[in-house]
């Protein structure tokens, strides 16, 4: 069991892109898990030369995105009329009136062109009713960049219906062991660009990115010690954090990036610390293991896993120290919690009938849901920024793979497969 390795991990220790125009409107609609609009998705038609496959491929990213982010229901385009067919960049030259007869309350129209192999991509957002455009996008970049741009238009729709720019444009760390060690990885947040980051030839484990998405902290085994080491993703520059002797693990940004929490080692336990530029803080001082900090939103306390009541429970407790409150009070196995961005929820990992399932809880204690069932276990659940997915590993179809799922447990969608077995998933911010 996990926490069975967190124990012979202490022993271990102890002996050894941007759019160029926008237009919007903001439109209030439910929480993801609620398909409350009824949107139609056209493909996006050429405006010189045609490359069919590039309209597919961003219809394709853009639908499944919409589709996952549970807030809409999208036509069948089956049945849309000749306006699908049209190209029309400007609410004046939509024939609304049929699409008005097929239900939908807004329609995506857009085209593309192609010069010097450079590619030009047109969106646009209309509401039917209104016959008025909610927003619109212009996008270029190389024929590559087509499922970025897809990605794009959908974080801009979830943000002209809800307020909240989305996160799929968004990458995703991970760990994986395809090469025979656990090394580094990061990739699209649609399981695509998949890109090795360490070759340490040890053990890695564990990341998080930074605030403004620019570094990556995880703890390497390359030394022979378990070091937190700090990874600058433009230069590729690693350094380390913190190397003392025995445990560097879990290491986790402060909202403000100024500070990290992590577990650190002394004598016959683990405990938290926080460290930065003001030095090195210790935070609990219990018996037992505490492990896997996670700080909440605004900087004020953190959230963490302990067994000094006997098995691993989550607690809470304020950021300089003290104020330590148990917050899970059922089942007998829980951990590694994560903080959701608005601050409202902690997603964590418990052992039911003898395997991990991702529940979520509030701050207080209150409101204990439970997200996932069957078989296999799903564990390290990450937040993305909008708080309205999470991600995770899972063995349920055999090897270890990240899952997204919405943060209702609606949605469930696998992201990475093949080579070797994918763990500790953390989602960048926008």
């Amino acid at each position: 069991m996990m926490w069975n390795i967190y124990r012979r991990v202490v022993l271990m220790a102890m002996v050894l892109l941007c759019p160029a125009l926008v237009w919007s409107a903001t439109i209030e609609v439910s929480a993801p898990g609620q398909q409350v609009i009824s949107l139609a998705v056209t493909r996006i038609l050429p405006m010189d030369a045609s490359r069919p496959e590039l309209a597919q491929e961003f219809y394709k990213v853009l639908t499944g995105d919409l589709e996952m982010s549970g807030l809409f229901r999208l036509v069948d385009p089956a049945a849309f009329l000749s306006d699908a067919s049209h190209l029309t960049l400007e609410s004046s030259q939509v024939d609304f009136e049929q699409w008005r007869m097929l239900g939908p309350e807004a329609v995506v129209k857009g085209g593309y062109s192609l010069e010097n192999g450079r590619l030009l991509v047109e969106a646009r957002l209309f509401d039917v009713v209104s016959q008025k455009m909610i927003t619109g996008q212009r996008y270029t970049g190389s024929t590559e960049d087509v499922r970025l741009m897809a990605h794009a238009f959908a974080d801009q729709i979830l943000q002209a219906f809800t307020g909240q720019m989305g996160a799929f444009r968004g990458k995703i760390a991970y760990i994986s062991d395809q090469t025979g060690f656990k090394e580094l990885y990061m990739m699209n947040v649609d399981g695509t660009g998949v890109v090795q980051l360490t070759n340490h030839r040890s053990l890695v484990i564990n990341p998080d990115f930074s605030p403004n998405g620019t570094d990556l902290l995880f703890t390497s085994y390359r030394s022979g010690n378990p070091d937190l080491v700090r990874l600058n993703l433009a230069t590729r520059q690693e350094s380390r954090i913190s190397g003392r002797s025995g445990l560097n693990i879990s290491g986790r940004f402060s909202p403000k990036g100024d500070d990290v929490a992590l577990t650190m080692s002394e004598q016959n336990g683990s405990d938290i610390y926080v460290v930065g530029a003001s030095g090195k803080r210790r935070l609990t001082s219990a018996w037992g293991i505490d492990v896997d900090p996670s700080w909440s939103p605004d900087g004020s306390r953190l959230v963490f896993v302990s067994d000094r009541m006997g098995s691993p429970q989550l607690f809470v407790m304020n950021a300089s120290g003290g104020g330590e409150r148990r917050l899970t009070t059922r089942g007998s196995y829980n951990v590694t919690p994560a903080w959701s961005p608005a601050g409202d929820r902690i997603a964590f990992s418990r052992i039911e009938q003898g395997h991990f399932e991702i529940y979520t809880i509030r701050p207080d204690g209150s409101d204990e849901r439970r997200l996932t069932f069957g078989a296999g276990n799903k564990e390290h659940p990450r937040w993305s920024p909008d708080g309205r997915f999470l991600v995770f590993s899972s063995d349920q179809g055999g090897k270890k793979a990240l899952y997204v799922m919405r943060s209702d447990g609606g949605g469930l969608r696998r992201l990475s497969g093949g080579g070797g077995n994918c763990i500790h998933p953390a989602w960048s911010p926008r």
